[in-house]
């Protein structure tokens, strides 16, 4: 080791506390990156898992597939495992006690579809022959039949149809029913099986709750397929990008597979990051292109401003070593060396902590997914090479450009500028020129502070720039969230309930009671649902339909659209509160007073989703109710309301609107004012429900009601959308914090570092007969010079950067841009409490100091 880093070494010791404070800040940065890395990854690896549990794993599907065909896909360079299976057919359940689920659905696998698909065993074994099965243990849970292992069942096995739909039912197809109430659906093509049974399972996750079948797997042997039997193929790819879309296309032309029997698994497919949607795609990688800038820029930030400040300090030192003799060479070297010690020092640091604090945060996260969340899978800390070496290499290179610019500076220092310190304090009057206001306003100490200040401008722009960048990291994350969110929540289902009863005659208020008052039940509300038309002027109407008019004149009629309109009547009790949610009183209104939900969503051409305003009008506009169709005779009229409020909260069992589609929302009693009893008829009766308990809050309903009241149980679905919801919520807002200790942490960094290199000035001060208080009120006005200097980079950038963000969702979904308001509340008081902690925590140890002492500090 030569000299020169001799010495450099022996000055970052002797300067212990400035090295430290370094070597936290770039520590700081490399947990940070690698905490980000780590995150994304094993979030996509939990998500894989999570659907892989319960759907399989596989990704490509070919449904109808001769033997010929299968050999084929098997040969394929693409393919890596084969899973093949077979929707066996239906049977009927004799002695079931379920009225919803009368029938047992024969699945089909080979062996490695055993074990690649989700297939919980509870006893016995898993078939190994087309004789064999395993039954679903809600069999004998809610239909209550019980079978044994080793029972014989003979069954008739076909195909389900039904008289009004030219096709097979398939399992995602609920029972069909007739007016009356009767199953008006049949097996065809029955063929008798006799199956022994060998094992039982957990009801499959991949069954849905309102199949009318209950699972049951039997073996699907391929040597034993015939030229004209048809299969499922099910294929798992070697490698998995965006190209086995084209392939499927391009393999099914090749050999007459029809492309509507390929089926993708979108919801794997799309954590590893393909997506056959064009507009997500480019969503999926512009957001988290802008995300990453955001936080490189953050990391780079932390590690440049703690070694310019570093350097700063340092000059006198390269001075010293310039008036010995020390070559331009030989000083830049000297900052690069620095550069390296720290780094070696601080990058392995900086991952381990990383890696350890993630580690620690997935042990909590997971308690909160176990207990409330209830999902099979559990957050690891997934450590790939790249997300490693990416983390790495950011923050080599960032070091390299933090050192590589003032190194370049201190190689042109001339020892006695470098030794006397000048370089880095301007003097000129136009420099440090102040308004006459602030004098005025604020009074000496103020115009010292800003003087100062701008004296000392490099630490002033580091200091700076730190509380910008923390600005922009915590608005950028903060509007990042809510985009996500709004996201979300435009693409799942609205499932504002947990059980809904419908019924096509009217549910009486008897039957109302015995539901509502079943164990579990904690809210209920009755819906009744009329199905009109009304008219709306052309300057009223939704602005996609105004553009779509504009091209096609006859969709107005005498210069109005025709919507259709929902009319959805609550009973009394649940309308009363609903608007007392929207801050509507509809005691002072009016009979036939309606509240209008003036929010849609719908896809337009492009799969694009759009959210906007559904009709622009005002309270006090009447509605005329037509009947649902295209007709308008003068004599179809049946009535009207008048729009009491608007709004874009919906109640409990309603979804928003589609396009040119209103939602009324009225009150039950105005029902009999409004339409007359033959249009009552045609009405729909619903009851919905949230439960504590909604599986046993079934049971119990289905012990009660007659054949008449249909049950559509939501919860698992409604809870697998929350569960998504609050799991990107969990890592979400945990980022948030992460940022925001981080930001503090940086800016604290930064303040307490410039203070401490300013103890001599502090010191002069003090020795001209600058009072404590003076000297406070100098530290306030600096701190508020600081904070607005802040806001008007800060806030400007993270608008550009929220504006950024918002355009990349434009590709994927369409709503309003939206400002977080609260977001930037908080951020410009906590900017102020922050800085104002910093600068009073730094000056209150220097003001202990004596002023001796400080007169002759050289080092921090």
């Amino acid at each position: 080791m030569n000299i020169i880093n001799k010495l450099t070494i022996r000055h970052l010791k002797e300067n212990k506390r400035r090295t430290l404070v370094t070597i936290i800040g770039v520590i700081i940065s490399v947990a940070m990156l690698t905490a980000v890395a780590t995150i994304g990854v094993s979030f996509l690896d939990l998500m894989k898992r999570e659907t892989i549990a319960k759907d399989g794993e596989w990704h490509v599907e070919y449904h109808n597939i001769n033997p010929a065909q299968l050999s084929l896909i098997e040969k394929d360079d693409v393919t890596k495992d084969l899973i093949i299976s077979n929707d066996r057919g239906y049977a009927v359940l004799e002695n079931s006690e379920n009225p919803e689920k009368p029938y047992l659905f024969i699945k089909e696998y080979s062996t490695e579809g055993m074990e690649r698909f989700p297939i919980a065993l509870t006893s016995g074994r898993l078939p190994r022959t087309e004789k064999e099965v395993v039954i679903s243990d809600a069999i004998a849970d809610n239909a209550n039949v019980t079978y044994q292992i080793g029972d014989q069942l003979t069954i008739d096995v076909g195909k389900r149809s039904y008289d009004l739909e030219d096709r097979e039912l398939l399992q995602d197809d609920s029972l069909k029913r007739n007016e009356d109430n009767e199953v008006s659906e049949q097996l065809d093509n029955t063929k008798t099986e006799t199956y022994e049974i060998v094992g039982t399972i957990a009801r499959p996750e991949w069954e849905p709750y309102w199949s009318p079948g209950y699972t049951v797997i039997s073996y699907l042997d391929e040597e034993l397929l015939t030229p004209t039997d048809t299969v499922n193929a099910s294929v798992v790819l070697n490698k998995i990008n965006r190209s086995l879309y084209q392939h499927a296309k391009n393999f099914a032309d090749q050999h007459n597979i029809e492309h509507e029997n390929i089926r993708y698994n979108s919801e794997l497919l799309r954590y590893y990051g393909v997506t056959g949607n064009d507009g997500l795609q480019a969503t999926m990688y512009s957001l988290v292109g802008i995300i990453m800038a955001v936080i490189i820029v953050g990391a780079v930030s932390l590690i440049y401003t703690a070694f310019a400040i570093s350097v700063s300090e340092r000059s006198r030192h390269l001075g010293m070593l310039s008036s010995v003799g020390a070559t331009k060479k030989q000083k830049r070297n000297s900052v690069f060396f620095e550069g390296a010690v720290i780094g070696a020092m601080s990058i392995p640091a900086g991952v381990a902590a990383g890696l350890v604090g993630m580690a620690i945060t997935f042990h909590f996260i997971n308690t909160f997914i176990g207990d409330v969340l209830n999902t099979t899978q559990r957050l690891e800390v997934v450590v790939t090479p790249v997300s490693i070496l990416v983390a790495c290499s950011v923050s080599i290179v960032t070091i390299f450009i933090s050192t590589y610019l003032p190194a370049r500076k201190a190689a042109k220092i001339s020892a006695i500028d470098a030794i006397r310190q000048t370089q880095d304090v301007k003097l000129s009057k136009k420099t440090v020129k102040t308004s006459k206001l602030v004098r005025k306003i604020f009074g000496l100490e103020a115009e010292i502070g800003l003087k100062n200040l701008k004296r000392n401008k490099r630490r002033y722009q580091a200091t700076v720039f730190s509380l910008v960048i923390s600005i922009v990291l915590f608005l950028t994350v903060t509007f990042f969230t809510s985009s996500l969110e709004k996201g979300l929540e435009l693409t799942q289902a609205n499932f504002n309930y947990d059980i809904q009863i419908f019924s096509s005659d009217e549910i009486l208020e008897s039957e109302v009671d015995v539901f509502a008052n079943l164990s579990h039940v904690t809210e209920s509300s009755t819906i009744e649902e009329y199905y009109f038309s009304t008219s709306i002027d052309q300057s009223d109407i939704a602005q996609s339909l105004k553009e779509s008019v504009e091209s096609d004149q006859d969709a107005l009629q005498d210069g109005k659209y025709n919507y259709s309109l929902n009319l959805v009547a609550l009973d009394d009790e649940s309308f009363q509160a609903y608007a007392k949610e929207i801050n509507f009183d509809p005691n002072a209104q009016g009979n036939a007073t309606a509240i209008v939900i003036d929010k849609s969503i719908h896809y337009n051409e492009s799969g694009k989703i759009i959210e906007e305003k559904s009709i622009y009008t005002d309270p006090g506009e009447r509605l005329s109710l037509y009947p649902d169709n295209h007709e308008r005779e003068e004599e179809q009229f049946l009535g009207e309301i008048e729009i009491g409020a608007l709004t874009d909260h919906v109640p409990m069992g309603v979804n928003l609107p589609y396009q040119g589609n209103l939602i009324a929302i009225i009150s039950d009693k105005m029902i009999d004012d409004l339409i007359t009893e033959d249009v009552k008829t045609d009405g729909n009766h619903y009851l919905y429900m949230n439960s504590s308990d909604p599986m046993a809050t079934q049971e119990a309903i289905d012990d009660v009601k007659d054949s008449s009241v249909h049950v559509y149980n939501v919860y698992q679905r409604r809870q697998a959308d929350q569960q998504l919801i609050l799991l990107l919520s969990v890592f979400i807002y945990g980022f948030i914090t992460l940022i925001s200790l981080i930001s503090v942490a940086n800016i604290f960094n930064t303040i307490s570092t410039s203070i401490s290199l300013r103890k001599r000035e502090f010191a002069m001060l003090r020795s001209v007969g600058m009072t404590p208080k003076g000297f406070n009120k100098m530290i306030n006005y600096e701190s508020i010079f600081y904070g607005i200097k802040a806001l008007l980079y800060g806030l400007p950038i993270s608008v550009g950067v929220m504006f950024l963000i918002y355009w990349s969702m434009q590709e994927t979904f369409e709503y309003s841009f939206m400002l977080p308001w609260m977001g930037i509340l908080f951020v410009i008081v906590m900017i102020f409490i922050i800085v104002s902690a910093a600068m009073l925590y730094s000056s209150g140890k220097i003001k202990k100091e004596n002023i001796i002492d400080g007169l002759k500090q050289e080092n921090i």
